[in-house]
């Protein structure tokens, strides 16, 4: 079941806390909301899983393109766990999630477990990026579901061996379907904030990677990721020799967290956290 917080800024976000045991955070994709965890839960080991819409996403209050930032994310992230009375937690991030979890990881390490980062590192890779760039803060074309699911193998180049359900259950979750067609779940200031963040110089994230030192690390990177190229993911091993990694064949940004690799990965990471 859906409950409400009511944030110390009086926004109002959206969450489910279920389950008993290791408390896990799961921190979702750039426009994605809590669902984008669904495909994982069933193959989890028991624990206690906390799932957010960030701001601006879901059932979560829009608050507009100056608050969708890395950081602000962060402290809401934050928030929730205290008022959930949780003092540490494992985390598991894909894509922007995993780069909320590195940030916490720098400013509030004591609050982590350990971090879980599906296909995504300290460097972005540019073309990643740019097919972000296209698709963010805009409807799709598609009218329904149906039509969506049907265009979606061949808009989503990297996957493969993907079940038409599976499509179709993509396209559920990721857009509503209305009279007028069908509509993104967050608001589309998001593109604002997201252009705003990539002006300008990169930032180095390598120095957050790095303070994530004393905590279990695992990456989950799909093999033909075009957000975390195999460089990357390279020197993330040489820095963590003893991460967790797994490669997702037939999987681009973002691997589902249902595939066999990434069950075993996730299963190791948690064993790691308690």
């Amino acid at each position: 079941m859906t409950d409400h917080l009511l944030l110390s800024d009086g926004t109002r976000i959206a969450y489910r806390d279920e389950g008993a045991g290791l408390p896990v955070l799961c921190l979702p994709g750039l426009t994605r909301t809590m669902a984008d965890f669904d495909y994982m839960i069933p193959h989890l080991p028991p624990c206690r899983l906390i799932r957010m819409d960030y701001r601006g996403r879901g059932e979560s209050q829009w608050t507009g393109a100056a608050s969708y930032t890395v950081p602000q994310e962060g402290r809401d992230a934050l928030e929730l766990l205290d008022h959930l009375g949780i003092a540490r937690a494992a985390i598991i991030g894909t894509s922007r999630g995993g780069l909320i979890g590195m940030l916490l990881a720098a400013v509030a390490h004591d609050r982590l477990l350990g971090l879980c980062l599906n296909d995504v590192g300290p460097e972005i890779h540019r073309p990643g990026l740019e097919r972000i760039f296209d698709y963010v803060g805009r409807n799709p074309a598609a009218r329904t579901h149906a039509e969506l699911a049907a265009k979606l193998p061949k808009a989503m180049p990297g996957f493969a061996n993907v079940p038409a359900s599976r499509w179709r259950e993509e396209a559920e979750r990721h857009y509503a379907e209305t009279p007028e067609g069908l509509r993104i779940t967050y608001d589309p200031a998001l593109r604002d904030a997201f252009l705003a963040a990539f002006e300008g110089p990169s930032a180095d994230l390598w120095p957050l990677f790095d303070a994530l030192a004393g905590l279990p690390v695992a990456l989950i990177r799909g093999a033909n990721s075009d957000l975390l190229s195999s460089a990357t993911a390279e020197e993330m091993r040489r820095r963590r020799p003893d991460m967790i990694f797994a490669e997702v064949p037939d999987r681009a940004h973002i691997p589902f967290l249902d595939e066999p690799p990434a069950v075993a990965a996730l299963t190791a990471f948690l064993k790691a956290c308690t």
